[in-house]
């Protein structure tokens, strides 16, 4: 017989059995460590893998603990968004990123936005250049080093304020607006150029590793991190609007 989670933990919840929520732990490792890996690039320089997963335990403990199926959520889902979300958490207050990095990344977004805004499309290496103030070799080399914080910014916006379930039942509407805001992701990420599509497609649906996709694409890690930033960018001008205002 097919395990069903959401079942078990429905019969943990009425009995406080401790051996039965260690079990379902057990059965939902591999979703804690999806989410770990999927995020390793942001805490692989100072991190260690162990603590996140740890993490990610604790989150998986506290979705066993909250679930509550009339929401409309399958458990791996609404688990893996509070894995996710703890794991975010904790890279955050790790707070290793150095000032200087966390500054130019702030600045980038906010010179992206609004270039963005003023040309309707994701501005050229170039104009973001010539918008803050130094070479295209400069804002490249920063851009590089600010890849970890300007991810950590979008997975922020997208997973803490938007993906978190309703306090309430879950109404049709809701659901909608869910499967809505996954599509324009989906269409956000379409629409990007070529080999930034390649990278975003390798590092978050493929949950490789910056050297991997390096190796993959056949051009350095640094390029890589770059692209990535860019990319990043691109799609956090283009969604934040309807994510915060709810128009596409």
């Amino acid at each position: 017989m097919e395990y069903n989670t959401a079942e078990r933990v429905a019969e943990y919840q009425q009995s406080g059995d401790i051996s039965l929520r260690n079990e379902i732990v057990l059965r939902n490792m591999g979703l804690v460590r999806s989410c770990a890996m999927s995020l390793r690039n942001m805490y692989i320089k100072y991190g260690d893998v162990d603590d996140v997963i740890n993490e990610g335990v604790i989150a998986l403990m506290d979705a066993i603990e909250s679930y509550d199926p009339l929401k409309g959520a399958k458990f791996e889902t609404y688990a893996s968004l509070r894995i996710r979300g703890a794991i975010i958490d904790f890279i955050r207050k790790q707070d290793r990123v150095p000032r200087q990095v966390r500054k130019f990344a702030r600045s980038l977004d906010k010179a992206n936005s609004m270039l963005y805004n003023l040309y309707n499309r994701a501005p050229t290496t170039a104009e973001l250049a010539e918008q803050m103030g130094m070479d295209e070799e400069k804002l490249l080399r920063c851009m590089s080093e600010a890849s970890c914080a300007v991810t950590l910014s979008f997975e922020e916006l997208l997973y803490e304020d938007n993906f978190d379930e309703p306090s309430g039942p879950s109404t049709t509407d809701q659901r909608l607006m869910r499967d809505e805001l996954r599509r324009v992701v989906a269409q956000a990420v379409d629409e990007l150029k070529e080999k930034e599509r390649q990278v975003v497609t390798l590092y978050y649906y493929k949950n490789m590793k910056y050297s991997d996709i390096a190796k993959s694409l056949g051009i350095s890690e640094s390029r890589v991190c770059q692209i990535h930033t860019k990319a990043v960018l691109a799609l956090k001008a283009k969604l934040e609007p309807y994510i915060k205002g709810g128009t596409p």
